[in-house]
């Protein structure tokens, strides 16, 4: 029998990119969709789903105060999906009290196995140290509320691993960086190497959000050396680089928005 679930995301790409992953995997009824925080509270309230899928980052109230809402309010509480492109805090906390946590732009492999992990959670008995988890996971918000206001030193260097040399590469100086099987590459006009960075994440923490843009959940692009947007199939955008190789990278489904916006296509 199909769980029933919320999408709460302040881009309306994002929540239609889900809601499609959603459907076409099976196993989930999508009750509806919210665009805010505020929204989020009274449809939890209304509907009371098995699963909402949260995003981490929007404007005014954010994921982790919805939750702070439904506790104050005494709402029952739903299993929580985090969404994030770039909070390490919901990947932390999806440790304490959440199913698990999804990466934006989504990947129709990771929404399956999530969809797994819900299923799991909801067929397995109550836990007992429901309110113990609850409880770590309001420390978390107040860690992060305190980490927010705490400058963090951006030096515009990255170090890359280049034949057996640590390098110190200018940010402005790095085309792209991409993953592949948890390792991280990073591409500049006359450097390849490798990030100690586990994550893109975790290396986009260390960069400059007005100068790269997550393009793909596989590719971290910096917007200075994008050299030609190339139209591609079903009204989808290619990226092709200034590096030597002119690298062609792709723009996911729910990137196409900030795309256009970008470039006024």
């Amino acid at each position: 029998m199909p769980f029933t679930a919320l999408i709460i995301d302040d881009e309306a790409l994002a929540r239609q990119e889900l809601q499609y992953l959603l459907e076409r995997a099976g196993g989930v009824e999508v009750l509806g969709q919210g665009t805010n925080g505020i929204e989020a509270v009274e449809l939890i309230r209304t509907h009371k789903p098995d699963v909402v899928f949260l995003d981490v980052q929007m404007p005014g109230l954010d994921g982790f105060g919805v939750l702070k809402k439904l506790l104050d309010r005494k709402i029952q509480m739903p299993q929580v999906v985090f969404a994030t492109a770039f909070n390490q805090y919901a990947v932390r906390a999806f440790e304490v009290n959440a199913v698990d946590y999804l990466l934006k732009p989504f990947d129709r492999k990771r929404v399956m196995q999530t969809i797994e992990k819900a299923t799991a959670r909801l067929s397995a008995p109550a836990e007992s140290a429901g309110d113990a988890r609850l409880d770590a996971l309001l420390r978390l918000m107040e860690e992060q509320a305190q980490a927010a206001q705490t400058p963090k030193v951006n030096t515009g260097k990255v170090i890359v691993r280049a034949q057996s040399r640590l390098l110190l590469v200018d940010q402005k100086d790095i085309c792209f960086a991409s993953i592949e099987e948890g390792t991280i590459s990073v591409f500049t006009q006359t450097v390849e190497g490798h990030s100690n960075c586990r994550t893109l994440e975790e290396l986009m923490e260390q960069l400059n959000p007005e100068m790269f843009w997550r393009a793909h959940r596989s590719f971290l692009v910096n917007i200075q050396h994008i050299r030609e947007v190339v139209p591609w199939f079903k009204s989808s955008y290619q990226l092709r680089m200034d590096d030597p190789k002119r690298t062609e990278i792709p723009v996911s489904r729910a990137q196409t928005k900030r795309l256009r916006e970008l470039f006024n296509l």
